[in-house]
């Protein structure tokens, strides 16, 4: 969760909202990234989404059986449907999206009963450094 809290940063560098996704297999970070929809002039460009293709391109597999998303921000309905795709195995996130959280805020789409594939979920991780993250982030812009 440390590495995603870095990646979120490099995000807020860049004038991003700061949401930072690490993805693991084998104890190996295979793919890393950032909210980049700005830069990228792409509205999918989340961290999750990013770092799941940087994961897939490194493993030469777009199924991510057994791996591991840290996101320190609680996956949205677009990002949680790719959890599911990609079959990662658990998913790690800091702090919940009250507004458009897709795994246990708004929607259970990660592990719903209803699809194929179900994610393990554990939510809260280092969730006061993520909240304080974007809570300033965002007082910068007011």
């Amino acid at each position: 969760m440390h590495q995603a809290l870095e990646a979120a940063r490099q995000g807020e560098r860049e004038g991003e909202v700061p949401v930072g996704a690490v993805v693991t297999l084998g104890g190996e970070i295979v793919g890393r990234a950032w909210n980049a929809p700005i830069a990228h002039c792409d509205p999918t460009a989340h961290a999750e989404i990013l770092a799941l293709r940087e994961a897939a391109s490194r493993t030469a597999n777009y199924r991510l059986e057994g791996a591991t998303l840290y996101c320190t921000l609680e996956p949205c309905v677009m990002c949680a449907g790719a959890l599911v795709a990609a079959r990662v195995r658990r998913l790690v996130f800091g702090a919940r999206d009250l507004r458009f959280g897709g795994v246990r805020s708004k929607f259970r789409i990660a592990d719903s009963d209803t699809l194929n594939h179900r994610v393990e979920v554990v939510e809260g991780v280092l969730g006061a450094e993520c909240v304080e993250l974007l809570r300033g982030f965002f007082e910068k812009l007011r």
